[in-house]
């Protein structure tokens, strides 16, 4: 019985360890998303964007369906991850968990609100 409580703890403790390690430090943020390219950024109910975020701390989206709106505002990074402020809008923090090659997962407090991706 020790044994076994003894392994399921073990693999509690990597499968945190892992998924920890998939959560991009806000520099790692930064480099691959901050830099002035476009991306590509899906809401969970599918409405998609391209998002680009410039080094001056400006970003702009741009809806790709008929859906979502049109937008502009500024980012930083935060402890965690970053903050976006819309034009109109409160400024809400968000972190990053890479999930695939080339997709992650826009995560705030405990859910994800978007996938971003980028063309390989």
């Amino acid at each position: 019985m020790r044994a076994m409580l003894a392994g399921i703890a073990l693999v509690a403790l990597l499968t945190g360890a892992a998924l920890a390690a998939s959560k991009l430090a806000p520099k790692e943020i930064q480099t691959e998303f901050f830099d002035g390219k476009p991306f590509t950024a899906a809401t969970t109910s599918g409405t998609k964007f391209k998002l680009v975020f410039s080094p001056d701390g400006k970003m702009t989206r741009e809806p790709q369906d008929k859906a979502g709106q049109k937008g502009e505002g500024t980012w930083k990074l935060s402890k965690e991850g970053f903050c976006t402020q819309w034009k109109g809008n409160a400024s809400t923090c968000y972190t990053i968990v890479n999930v695939d090659k080339n997709k992650w997962s826009v995560v705030k407090g405990a859910a994800t609100v978007a996938v971003w991706s980028k063309a390989p």
